[in-house]
């Protein structure tokens, strides 16, 4: 965890968010700017800066939060209807806040 995270201050609960889900490893809140009807955000608990930052370890947390999308999506009514599961890595790859996070969005075509 490092102070500096917006990411790792909600999960230590030094910053507001609407959370939607937990469990030991994983974190759901909502967006703070949706561009869809449904637009949560997935994180590991764990500080982990990006997908290009990986280590074998970081398997698990992963496909937890992949798993954690598809409940979500399922629970929001989107499971079979569709939705989008995006990772912005990197600037020029539109990564804005430097803690790995899934973009779980639904609702809208796009």
């Amino acid at each position: 965890m490092t102070s500096a995270c917006v990411f790792c201050r909600i999960v230590l609960r030094e910053s507001n968010a609407d959370i939607v889900y937990e469990d030991d490893l994983v974190l759901a809140f909502q967006d703070l700017y949706p561009k869809a009807p449904v637009h949560l955000l997935i994180i590991p608990k764990r500080h982990i800066e990006s997908i290009a930052r990986l280590e074998p370890d970081d398997e698990a947390v992963v496909g937890r939060c992949v798993r954690v999308a598809r409940i979500l999506a399922e629970q929001a009514g989107y499971g079979e209807r569709g939705y989008r599961l995006t990772c912005n890595t990197g600037p020029e790859g539109g990564q804005v806040v430097f803690h790995l996070h899934l973009h779980l969005t639904a609702g809208r075509r796009a």
